[in-house]
């Protein structure tokens, strides 16, 4: 079963605590929804939640969302907040592409993009969550001197996106073909399902952290 055809994982996330509805009225709202006015971190494209929820637990004094466009997947990160509920970290079910219609002008302090999907085909580059279209949005909602992380075992999908920068006007402070062989990179990871998985069949992991500066 694919799991985007879940039945009833609508219902579930229309039910849930832990999604926020109403999304787009969450502009300028973030700290009374979370009741505190910690950094507010974001992850596009979340998946089950296995990284955000194991962020939102080491670091409890940051703000975390989890932006899912799928419901069946929403409802696995759902379910991990069912065994173990964090007060600093919330979902939303949205498309990434009203990303600045849900987030204020510099709100956010930083970014995670992980094993996005890579629109192998060259007329959807402007899908990609690393596309210069892309990162153009980002751009209104991160604050002064926040950053982007990105990883992906997809060296095409990197390739492209390192090319997106410059045009787009990003810097890179830190680049690598090989996450788990770089020490300083290594430190404090945390590993989604994708890397675990794919980590272990021997695929190396790419990453970079980038700026903009505005």
């Amino acid at each position: 079963m694919r799991l985007r055809n879940i039945t009833g994982s609508r219902e579930v996330i229309a039910a849930s605590a832990y999604v926020v509805h109403g999304e787009k009225e969450c502009r300028r709202r973030w700290k009374e929804i979370f009741g505190n006015d910690s950094p507010i971190h974001i992850e596009i494209g979340m998946g089950k939640g296995k990284f955000l929820h194991t962020m939102a637990r080491l670091h409890p004094e940051v703000n975390y969302v989890g932006i899912e466009k799928y419901s069946s997947v929403l409802l696995r990160a759902i379910q991990k907040m069912e065994e173990e509920e964090l007060p600093n970290l919330k979902f939303i079910r949205m498309d990434a592409e009203e990303i600045t219609e849900v987030f204020a002008p510099g709100e956010v302090e930083r970014i995670y993009l992980n094993f996005s999907d890579p629109w192998p085909k060259d007329r959807h580059a402007r899908r990609r969550l690393p596309s210069r279209q892309f990162l153009a949005r980002y751009d209104v909602i991160l604050k002064d001197g926040g950053e982007l992380e990105f990883k992906t075992d997809n060296r095409q999908l990197f390739d492209f996106a390192v090319g997106e920068l410059a045009p787009a006007g990003w810097k890179a402070r830190a680049v690598t073909y090989d996450l788990h062989g770089d020490r300083a990179l290594m430190e404090g990871n945390v590993m989604t399902e994708y890397e675990e998985k794919f980590s272990a069949q021997g695929n190396p992991i790419n990453k970079y952290i980038i700026y903009r500066e505005k």
